[in-house]
């Protein structure tokens, strides 16, 4: 079996779709709570789920497991409970890292693109452990998304066991099916999309930075789909154990992308700019770029979808099917 902890959410719950589709048995490791995040799994002949809070006990029983994903996190950028953060996302998976260490298990795990910071150190995904001391998030979560990048990088300087392929993922800004749950986190085409439907101008952060053009603000914007590709590329590859970049590899402003939603719906652009949150103002990346050579280097050739073509069949293919918008 396949482990995917955070299997009913964004990420993790394309990766069970492409599991599930090619035959594998799947157990998820979520909360599916009161709203409808169960309906990202719906579609799917999933083996069973697991409360994270029994999960522990479900691996103690040593369940044949041929890879484990570790995509659950607290991902909210605005989070401040500085504890959750800590033992989900720095405890949880050091537990996790350990057992596939004990039971020869491949141990894939979601890093992130907010350990760069503001990105002037650059998109480097250079795991030494010096490289990754110099990196400065700007919020709680990409500290945390860091701290276990370094305390990985410790355990490998130090001999410690390591699982018999790992790897941390720094995924840039996905988009893609699966995201209703999300609320606020949730991608900038789902809420522009809500946005047009509503009979309202996408409306888009004006830039507080001088040089920057309101709406010229630029990301690495990829879709979930070369997510799930990455991951299960690497996953059979045990020779491809490393940190790595997922993204497309090119930055593109938030107005392409809008542009791209409309283009999509067959509509003319209305893009109107509105003043930066004081909660995200100094906390807000102004560019991303992933470094893809490291990935390309180990083998994976999968193309990256551009946004023009993700977004239209993110738009038409799923978020304009009332019924069911959901992969």
């Amino acid at each position: 079996m396949h482990i995917v902890t955070g299997g009913a959410g964004f990420i993790g719950s394309n990766l069970v779709a492409a599991l599930c589709a090619n035959g594998q048995e799947v157990v998820v490791v979520d909360r599916l709570r009161q709203g409808l995040k169960w309906r990202n799994l719906a579609r799917h002949p999933i083996a069973g789920i697991v409360e994270p809070g029994d999960l522990a006990a479900f691996l103690a029983r040593e369940p044949p497991v041929r890879a484990l994903f570790h995509m659950g996190a607290i991902s909210a950028t605005t989070e401040t409970d500085g504890d959750l953060v800590a033992r989900t996302n720095i405890a949880l998976p050091q537990m996790l890292w350990d057992w596939c260490a004990r039971a020869g298990v491949p141990f894939l795990y979601a890093s992130s693109a907010a350990t760069y910071g503001d990105g002037s150190l650059g998109f480097d995904d250079d795991a030494r452990p010096e490289a990754l001391a110099r990196l400065r998030p700007l919020n709680l979560y990409g500290w945390s998304k860091l701290a276990f990048d370094r305390r990985v990088a410790q355990m490998l300087a130090a001999g410690a066991p390591q699982p018999p392929m790992w790897a941390g993922l720094r995924f840039f800004n996905v988009y893609g099916p699966n995201e209703h749950h999300k609320g606020r986190m949730a991608s900038v085409v789902l809420h522009k999309f809500h946005q047009i439907m509503r009979g309202e101008a996408a409306t888009l952060f004006a830039s507080d930075r001088d040089g920057v053009a309101d709406g010229d603000q630029k990301r690495d914007f990829v879709h979930v789909r070369d997510c799930v590709a990455a991951m299960t590329w690497l996953a059979a590859h045990p020779g491809a154990s490393g940190l790595y970049n997922v993204g497309s590899g090119t930055a593109r402003s938030f107005v392409d992308l809008t542009r791209a939603i409309y283009a999509a719906l067959d509509r003319n652009a209305d893009i109107r700019f509105v003043p930066m949150p004081d909660d995200l103002r100094g906390k807000y990346q102004y560019f991303t770029q992933a470094r893809m050579e490291r990935l390309r280097a180990a083998g994976f050739d999968h193309p990256p979808t551009t946004i023009e073509d993700g977004v239209r069949s993110y738009v038409r293919d799923v978020l304009l099917n009332a019924e069911d918008p959901y992969a």
